[in-house]
């Protein structure tokens, strides 16, 4: 079983157990689970045909549970311009939030 979620404007393929990160956001104190109402596709067993919305799947939600925060891989944002002795670096880390699938529900 595996269903495609849309969140901040990325498709991810997901299936039960799976573990990802995502975007980093305003969580209220406390929370232990995020769901996901955006649901493009549902597929259910093997062989079985998918269920795909316009552009939602109506009814369909997917619940992970919430690991905590992580930091992505650090990224060099350089600039240069030639003859003029202008160099400018800097860095940085974008902050995601791991969480870890639960149940699809469709």
């Amino acid at each position: 079983m595996y269903a495609i979620i849309e969140d901040s404007g990325t498709q991810i393929k997901v299936s039960p157990g799976q573990m990802f990160d995502i975007d980093l956001r305003e969580l209220e104190d406390g929370a232990k689970s995020i769901r996901f109402d955006r649901v493009l596709a549902v597929s259910g067993k093997e062989g079985a045909a998918a269920k795909l919305g316009t552009p939602y799947v109506a009814g369909a939600s997917v619940t992970a549970e919430i690991l905590g925060e992580v930091k992505g891989e650090k990224l060099v944002v350089f600039k240069y311009k030639r003859r003029k002795g202008y160099r400018n670096k800097q860095g940085h880390r974008q902050g995601y939030l791991r969480v870890k699938i639960g149940s699809i529900e469709s």
